[in-house]
């Protein structure tokens, strides 16, 4: 018997198969949902990218996981910090982890080349890079502050265009990890504030550290930062007892070097508060901010809808509503610090 042909319907490759294909195409013309499971042969091409080579986002794994609860075979071992192509039975995840924005555009231009069904872009670096590459191929986003202000939705209810995803929009987070960080570090008094002002939400973000800092009788020493032998060059700078902590205001730092801020602050005995559970495990005194795995999960059936037909312009933007407060108490203690017990018991998770 000869094989069965390949047809391209759209973006998606499918491999039809006589009777069985004529059955699950006779459930979908009556509306019956066709689990992933019961199409072995159609598969999946999916483009996926991130800025910052010294860590994978958690979102990538917890995507994974939401994506095989919903029948993809998308892989249990965890993601590698370099770039892959992870192949399953019925989805290809081609995953790009990328040292700059630069790098990035040309990243969304190759999965446009290669016509991906669907993207999905870890941040807003990533973000703009898809949507300046694309206005056809659907694009789901993780980890923005504000995707209408960014430009990436028309409105969180009807985001209009290929883009849709999940916004962090929490208007006074960086005041509360300010206002937490003042709990924890009674005698904060000067705080190094890293900044990148080739960042386009810098700016909202700086506003709102100083704002919080006026509150909290905080005195800021700003300082600007783009690569990484310029985050070495601010701390080498730091005079001894200038500062008496450190905080990252913009989006790009964040995620290029996370490691190098915690490790170069540890080094100096300077605390530092981070946005997930994450920068607290590697040594973060406190991180307060969204679970990151939790999102990529809750992604997952975004990107289901829209590889079945859903268009991404009819999809809401999803607000993460939930925040985490996670401390770590042995980088406290390293630090000579005494944690209150009042922050203790609001803490979601205590490493010991």
């Amino acid at each position: 018997m000869s094989p069965a042909p390949v047809v391209r319907l759209g973006r998606r490759r499918v491999l039809q198969g006589g009777l069985a294909g004529a059955g699950l195409a006779l459930l979908a013309g009556c509306g019956i949902p066709v689990p992933p499971w019961a199409l072995p042969t159609q598969v999946f091409r999916l483009g996926l990218f991130h800025v910052g080579l010294d860590h994978a986002p958690p979102s990538l794994d917890g995507l994974r996981e939401g994506l095989k609860t919903l029948g993809y075979d998308a892989g249990s071992v965890p993601a590698p910090l370099a770039s892959t192509v992870m192949e399953g039975r019925n989805i290809r995840l081609d995953w790009r982890n990328l040292p700059d924005e630069a790098m990035a555009r040309e990243t969304a231009k190759t999965f446009v080349q290669d016509r991906v069904d669907l993207i999905v872009a870890f941040e807003s670096q990533c973000v703009r890079a898809a949507k300046a590459a694309t206005a056809d191929i659907p694009v789901v986003f993780l980890h923005v502050t504000d995707p209408v202000s960014e430009g990436f939705a028309k409105s969180l209810a009807a985001p209009g265009g290929n883009l849709t995803g999940f916004g962090e929009f929490f208007a006074d987070v960086l005041a509360k990890r300010m206002e937490v960080f003042k709990e924890l570090v009674p005698r904060l008094g000067s705080l190094l504030v890293l900044i990148d002002r080739q960042d386009p939400a810098m700016p909202q973000q700086v506003a709102e550290v100083r704002k919080a800092a006026t509150t909290l009788r905080l005195q800021l020493v700003e300082r600007e930062a783009t690569r990484q032998n310029d985050v070495e060059r601010v701390f080498d700078s730091l005079q001894p007892g200038e500062v008496e902590g450190v905080f990252v205001a913009s989006s790009s730092l964040v995620t290029k070097f996370p490691s190098l801020v915690l490790r170069l602050a540890a080094e100096r005995r300077l605390p530092v508060p981070g946005h997930r559970k994450e920068w607290a495990d590697e040594g973060a005194l406190f991180s307060y901010g969204a679970n990151f795995r939790t999102v990529g999960r809750d992604a997952a059936t975004y990107v289901d809808k829209i590889l079945r037909g859903a268009r991404p312009a009819d999809i809401p933007v999803e607000q993460v509503t939930r925040l985490e407060l996670v401390i770590n108490l042995k980088t406290a203690r390293a630090l000579d610090l005494t944690i209150p017990p009042s922050a203790l018991q609001q803490a979601t998770e205590v490493i010991q």
